[in-house]
């Protein structure tokens, strides 16, 4: 994810990153305004239309789609949007159990600093494989072994945060049969553990329920079709300076449909996404200070 000043806002028009919505559109922007020079050349100098054409009349059909293809951009973006933050708020429910869940442990667990060691690798790996689980990657290299768990173990044909979560559920669940663990604590736990596994549902269902194929379809077929016809009606006002005003508006309704195709999945590594790395290195920092013990 990017870091800016949102208040500096006028250095980013001069501005730009790989992600940024130009770069990607530059061919097809070139492509239109040679398709609409060609529109001008053959009603200006070959054609030779005049004011008089019926196809200036198309200009009418523009101002009322203009309104539909707004709402509908509006709506893209707007449920787009609604997915990255859900996405968002998964991962700081899960900041906020993490800690909750440590600090319940660390309570308990006073003296006992081998479980300390392994309730603070496993609350902390949780965050590492559930980034890579959404992403389809394993990276064992990031996740802290013990006794109980070798990051080996971890491959792409389990439900890794499940199991590491299943580590999680049956040393306390030995505990609670060993009398470490009374079950009025187990309550006062349970609910943290649980969070886990909501957590990830949560974001499996923003991962992998996109938006309705025919609803994207059609609104690429929309803006496909209303710049086709755009310099159609553009030429009789304004002759070859329609070229850049296609360009422009081609630029500014497709960018809106790319912004909303990169966000809508927050859990990538693009530029926009969601900063899954830097929050699961901040829980484990904050994992293992709250359990006292030094992070390597």
């Amino acid at each position: 994810m990017i870091s800016y000043n949102p208040k500096d806002w006028f250095t980013f028009i001069f501005r730009f990153h790989k992600s940024d919505t130009f770069r990607e559109l530059l061919p097809m922007i070139v492509a239109i305004s040679i398709y609409s020079g060609i529109v001008v050349w053959l009603e200006t100098d070959i054609l030779k239309l005049g004011e008089n054409s019926h196809l200036k009349n198309i200009s009418i059909m523009h101002t009322t789609l203009s309104f539909v293809i707004s709402m509908l951009l509006v709506f893209r973006i707007n449920s787009a949007y609604d997915r990255w933050w859900e996405g968002r708020k998964q991962w700081g429910a899960l900041v906020n159990n993490c800690r909750n869940l440590s600090l319940k442990l660390n309570a308990i667990l006073k003296g006992d600093n081998q479980r300390k060691v392994f309730f603070a690798g496993m609350i902390s790996n949780y965050p590492f494989v559930l980034k890579n689980h959404l992403r389809n990657k394993v990276n064992p290299a990031e996740l802290k072994a013990n006794e109980k768990f070798n990051p080996a173990d971890i491959h792409l044909g389990m439900h890794n945060p499940n199991y590491v979560a299943s580590k999680i559920f049956e040393e306390t669940n030995t505990m609670l049969n060993q009398g470490v663990l009374t079950q009025e604590q187990m309550l006062f736990i349970n609910g943290e553990l649980s969070s886990f596994t909501d957590i990830c549902g949560a974001c499996e269902r923003i991962k992998n329920t996109p938006i309705p194929f025919s609803y994207s379809i059609f609104i690429k077929k929309f803006i496909f079709f209303y710049i086709m016809s755009l310099p159609l009606t553009l030429t009789f006002g304004l002759g070859y300076y329609c070229i850049p005003v296609v360009a422009f508006v081609f630029y500014a309704l497709t960018s809106l449909e790319l912004i909303s195709e990169e966000i809508e999945d927050p859990f990538g590594e693009d530029d926009n996404d969601l900063p899954t790395d830097t929050i699961s290195k901040n829980i484990r920092k904050s994992v293992y200070e709250i359990f006292g013990l030094e992070l390597n």
